[in-house]
């Protein structure tokens, strides 16, 4: 079957990797525009387009996927479908209706439409989540499902170590879905939650949360957004790993108690297990405690 492909982050050029792999490799992928990344801002080009160009697939970058030249570029590769994973922008009319789509979504469809729904599954303390391989519409992620398949979210699963497995699973789910064509039914209208796109004002952990909220955030946003905590001096620590701990902290805010490094919160603490510190190396909370626990006891 002829495809092609639009995605943009790194779980989508993981799918892309299957599909290119199967007999629907894809004549061409559209992708987002090279942007600035990192801290030094340098421009880069998007995990799907490195990864297209290194599987000698054609590549275009539009401003926009919608545009005249965008659709006729896709046009002209006459795809039997269009196959979609995480590209990151909206798809409309007259592109939505002019070729067969199939999307890849990482989560149970009706829950967690949106854009971040891996995230808001570890954060929710879901125990179960899966992907869904659906029809897009011109309701975000409410189209007509084909496929969904279960992946359980293990206790100590952050998204480092949830999205790659989903990952892996939207690719296998997308190719047997252009292999065996399956039926389309529509969406149960109960069930369904959003998932939003992760806010700056997320990374921060709040005290006033319970430390079972925070672990699950710290979990949520690691290590690819990353959370922290604002030390006294007005520093903010990166908390890469964090564990609720037994009992009251006994005070507000970060402090050292027993060797330990503890955010005081709603209902207890907050064990830091593993921080970054700014311009420093990620490193476990015993080896941050010995060059700055001291300071942190006294403040």
């Amino acid at each position: 079957m002829r495809t092609v492909y639009l995605g943009t982050s790194d779980f989508a050029a993981v799918v892309l990797d299957r599909l290119a792999a199967s007999p629907h490799r894809p004549q061409l992928v559209v992708t987002r525009p090279d942007r600035p990344r990192g801290r030094g801002r340098s421009v880069s080009s998007p995990p799907v387009a490195d990864a297209a160009r290194e599987l000698g697939i054609a590549v275009l970058q539009p401003q926009s996927v919608n545009a005249d030249d965008a659709r006729a570029a896709i046009d002209q590769a006459q795809p039997d479908t269009v196959c979609i994973c995480a590209y990151g922008a909206l798809i409309k009319e007259p592109l939505l209706s002019a070729h067969p789509m199939l999307n890849v979504h990482p989560s149970l469809l009706p829950r967690w439409r949106g854009a971040a729904p891996v995230a808001r599954a570890i954060e929710a303390g879901d125990e179960t989540t899966g992907v869904t391989i659906m029809r897009p519409t011109a309701e975000m992620d409410a189209g007509p499902i084909c496929l969904q398949r279960a992946e359980p979210i293990a206790p100590d699963d952050d998204y480092g170590s949830l999205a790659p497995r989903l990952a892996r699973l939207g690719g296998e789910l997308l190719v047997v879905a252009l292999d065996t064509r399956p039926s389309f039914t529509e969406q149960p209208a109960e069930g369904v939650t959003t998932a939003p796109k992760i806010t700056p004002e997320e990374r921060l952990l709040d005290p006033a949360r319970s430390a079972g909220e925070l672990a699950r955030r710290v979990r949520a946003l690691n290590p690819h957004v990353g959370t922290y905590v604002e030390l006294p001096s007005g520093e903010r620590l990166v908390v890469r790993r964090a564990a609720a701990a037994g009992g009251a902290a006994a005070a507000a805010g970060v402090l050292v108690r027993d060797g330990r490094l503890l955010l005081s919160c709603r209902d207890g603490a907050l064990e830091l297990l593993r921080v970054q510190p700014p311009g420093g190396r990620e490193m476990d909370a015993a080896d941050y405690l010995r060059g700055r626990g001291a300071a942190l006891a006294a403040e």
